[in-house]
């Protein structure tokens, strides 16, 4: 195995392991209150253009680490919004009779 792809290979397999908790995290919890719909929207969308680019390389440990992401960032897309909690009301108020009403 040459250098570059076994540099290749070590920092897939860390990259990879880097995301590993906050998934476990996410599906344990399912609390993704702290993530932005937005961003993780547009990795996905990121994701699916880099794919054109990564999937006209030879095959190697990039195909990997970007199949990774490619879960990985579908998996957050998929839980942010099956999880996603809709926004609570605001403080019902109370409505007192004022006391010039009042008979």
């Amino acid at each position: 195995m040459n250098i570059p792809l076994l540099a290749g290979t070590v920092s897939t397999v860390l990259f990879a392991a880097s995301m590993f908790p906050m998934l476990m995290k996410a599906v344990r919890t399912k609390d993704l209150a702290s993530y932005s719909l937005g961003n993780i929207a547009l990795t996905n969308i990121a994701n699916a253009v880099h794919s054109v680019y990564v999937f006209d390389l030879p095959a190697g440990p990039v195909w990997l680490l970007h199949s990774f992401y490619v879960v990985a960032s579908a998996l957050m897309l998929v839980w942010c919004v099956r999880y996603r909690k809709a926004p609570a009301a605001g403080p019902v108020e109370k409505l007192e009779t004022p006391p010039a009403l009042v008979h």
